[in-house]
């Protein structure tokens, strides 16, 4: 067993020793191994021309980074929490995620871009966000978010190997999670059902799938035979693995820490409809209300779409209420 932030440091460590030309930069990721202690232990294994502290400034370790993978490196580069990937758009979609086409396919641009997500950690509107669905729509540009520590382990290496921009979220309520490692790598793009059943699709990403897990264990005791999928990316998206799921339930309830407003589950729910509308009976989003996180602890609670709120919104559903 190995907590998630060790996953994501071997997973590192196993890519630094691999390929020369793998280094990693950010804020506090050397000397002080990260502020969430996902680098620990790098910068004394590698040296500090392979693990590299940065002044703070996202656009200008962005940039640094987008242009050292133009010129054949493969930077892996944390910007510390996700709120502030607003910081670093430029370079993320204007010339990263654009290059590759620009050039007629003629360059890569191998970024990986870590960053911690996620609310229920106590840490405010402006540090509990998640910037996934921000670059959502952004063509060039893979987003990954893994939910578990093998998970975390076998997708950043992955992504490291990626000829292309990919946007690795780590959710910060997941870090201290124990899992299983087999040191396999995770192809990007690729959903898993990670519980089966027969009356429900139950579809989330990152800590909400561990809230599924919980209420689908909740649901089962009263009859309710919940399949839950752990989407892993968000783009690319395994829609196929959601279809199958589907066919065979008729129902979906997507689970989503975020507003629903521009969120995965609403273009989730959507691209079903759009593709498979005949299989549905049900299609519902229990998410986040349209408003920042709040710091209360009583109130970030209730913004969060926690196991009670979905137990309750599947038993209305299949009530007809």
């Amino acid at each position: 067993m190995i907590e998630f932030r060790h996953a994501i440091i071997e997973a590192l460590a196993d890519e630094l020793a691999a390929d020369p030309s793998v280094f990693l930069l950010g804020e506090d990721v050397a000397a002080a191994g990260g502020v969430f202690k996902t680098t620990e232990g790098l910068l004394e294994r590698f040296g500090p021309d392979r693990v590299i502290d940065t002044p703070i400034s996202e656009l200008a370790m962005t940039g640094a980074a987008f242009g050292s993978a133009l010129m054949g490196r493969r930077p892996v580069l944390e910007i510390m929490f996700g709120d502030f990937m607003a910081l670093s758009m430029d370079s993320l979609i204007n010339q990263s995620a654009k290059w590759r086409f620009l050039s007629n396919d003629q360059v890569t641009v191998p970024l990986t871009v870590r960053t911690a997500v996620g609310a229920g950690g106590r840490f405010g509107a402006i540090h509990s966000q998640n910037p996934g669905t921000w670059l959502h729509n952004v063509a060039g540009i893979s987003i990954v978010a893994p939910s578990t520590p093998g998970d975390a382990y076998g997708l950043l290496r992955s992504a490291v190997q990626a000829d292309h921009p990919v946007l690795f979220l780590e959710h910060k309520r997941l870090f201290s999670m124990k899992g299983e490692l087999d040191r396999g790598l995770v192809e990007l793009g690729t959903a898993a059902v990670v519980r089966e059943g027969a009356d429900l699709t139950m579809v989330s990403m990152m800590k909400g799938v561990h809230d599924a897990l919980q209420a689908a264990d909740v649901l089962a005791a009263e009859g309710t035979d919940v399949e839950v999928i752990d989407l892993r990316s968000l783009r690319p998206l395994d829609l196929e693995t959601v279809v199958r799921s589907v066919e065979k339930t008729g129902r979906i309830v997507c689970v989503e820490e975020g507003p629903v407003t521009g969120g995965w589950a609403a273009g989730l729910v959507g691209q079903l409809a759009a593709q498979a509308l005949d299989l549905l009976e049900d299609a519902t989003i229990v998410s986040a209300p349209d408003l920042p996180v709040p710091f209360s602890p009583t109130l970030e609670d209730a913004w969060l779409p926690g196991v009670e709120r979905i137990v309750a919104h599947v038993r209305a559903r299949l009530a007809g209420v």
